[in-house]
């Protein structure tokens, strides 16, 4: 690790006011399950990374837009109680902010269903470039692919290292947003989707015969997996009862992109990432349930 204190990152994507609800199960429609748990946050992919990366040991930016709405303002105050910087979240007057429904099973499994306003203002002629300055990492999401787009380009002028979460999403949009990424940091579901096979390895070495720098993907329980010269390494994930898996690809991100920019041999970080993502999944709330920087280090230190 570095002795500079504190590496910042700016998150851009979607960002929801998001309501997670955890049934027994999910039954067949048409049909009515109970809750027994519920909560409300402001999430998004590149958000919940930023704010995983901040309680990690970082600090973070976001930059997305919200509505002027009742939902824009929630998800502003939360961020901030977060201590993320929420100085570039755009407020757009007239705006709907986007919404999302979790239901939660008791295997950790979840349905979501969100909703995005098609007339939400995409311009990023109002995107804090200055803010750039400073920053160890540009993290996007594909929600907002002009966005995302903007401020990848943005970022290599400046030489500032770029990480794109590629999801699930339109594959001519994936295929727009990897190659401006120095880490090209894929879900299982999203590489399938850029590549169109289900075959990890041959899918990563696809994507990283035309990409000069990382390309990985997030594979859940079965770990992470990328592509160094010829070879596919792999860390596996730890094994844990999951409670909720939601936002576990996020904190991913999230802490992989704070020991990389601590310092990090990529399979140390990796394997920092996959623990942290693993205990997400004991804790339900989607990104609440991110662990410390304490509780991460005592497994990684039980383990080895």
């Amino acid at each position: 690790m570095t002795d500079a204190p504190f590496p910042k990152l700016i998150a851009v994507g979607g960002v929801c006011a998001t309501g997670i609800f955890r049934v027994a199960t999910v039954p067949p429609l048409p049909a009515k399950a109970l809750a027994n748990r519920m909560c409300r946050i402001a999430d998004g992919m590149a958000v919940s990374a930023a704010c995983a990366f901040a309680r990690l040991g970082g600090r973070a930016a976001v930059w997305a837009r919200v509505g002027d709405d009742a939902d824009g303002t929630f998800i502003r105050d939360s961020l901030a109680a977060e201590g993320l910087d929420v100085s570039g979240l755009r407020m757009v007057p007239g705006g709907r902010s986007s919404q999302a429904t979790v239901i939660v099973d008791e295997q950790g499994q979840r349905l979501v269903v969100p909703f995005h306003d098609p007339d939400l203002d995409a311009g990023t002629d109002w995107l804090p470039l200055d803010m750039l300055e400073g920053a160890g990492m540009v993290h996007c999401d594909v929600r907002w692919p002009a966005g995302a787009e903007a401020a990848l380009q943005a970022a290599r002028l400046r030489g500032i290292p770029t990480m794109l979460d590629g999801d699930v999403g339109p594959p001519e949009i994936l295929r727009r947003l990897v190659p401006l990424a120095d880490y090209a940091v894929f879900s299982d579901a999203g590489l399938l989707a850029c590549t169109g096979t289900s075959d990890v390895p041959a899918a990563l070495r696809a994507v990283a015969a035309a990409h000069a720098g990382h390309v990985g993907a997030s594979c859940g329980p079965d770990g992470y997996f990328w592509v160094e010269g010829s070879d596919i390494h792999h860390v596996p994930a730890p094994a844990i009862a999951a409670v909720d898996t939601l936002a576990a690809g996020d904190v991913f991100h999230g802490a992989l992109a704070l020991a990389i920019l601590e310092g990090q041999p990529i399979a140390a970080a990796v394997r920092l990432a996959c623990t942290a993502a693993t205990l997400k999944c004991g804790h339900f709330g989607g990104r609440l349930g991110c662990p410390t920087r304490a509780e991460v280090e005592a497994v990684l230190t039980t383990a080895s």
